[in-house]
């Protein structure tokens, strides 16, 4: 089945291993294939913009995903992903979730469960901040 992407002006898109970058007009792709990696650039991360413990988690997914051997990210994944359960155990049902998209082969799903993964950091984050604010408030 073939996916159509619209492109805004200047956006980048992964296909494969090449970055596509449209011009300053909005473009529509219409593309062919069967287990092609497609990232659009506002799914992409980098090293410089994965600054926590689950965007680490995306980009070793996310490497995996457009890598042509996705095994050579296990270890640094398997390594990012015990170092999360052991600080905040109750991440477990999402990294499983992972775990089996990635064990089944299906990268693609494991990224969209990374992004829960990231948003549930945010979440904790965020309780942690308004917690500090209380205690601060009330000394």
């Amino acid at each position: 089945m073939a996916l159509k992407v619209e492109l805004r002006p200047h956006e980048r898109i992964i296909v494969g291993n090449c970055v596509i970058t449209n011009t300053d007009q909005r473009a529509r792709l219409l593309i062919d294939g069967e287990n092609v990696p497609i990232l659009r650039e506002r799914d992409i991360l980098t090293p410089e913009t994965a600054n926590t413990p689950a965007k680490l988690v995306y980009l070793a997914v996310q490497l995996m995903y457009i890598s042509p051997d996705p095994q050579t990210q296990h270890g640094t994944y398997f390594n990012l992903v015990r170092d999360i359960v052991t600080a905040v155990p109750s991440s477990w049902p999402i990294i499983e979730n992972i775990n089996n998209h990635i064990l089944s082969g299906d990268l693609y799903r494991a990224l969209k469960e990374a992004r829960k993964l990231i948003a549930y950091e945010e979440k904790l984050r965020s309780h942690l901040a308004t917690q500090a604010g209380d205690v601060s408030s009330a000394a």
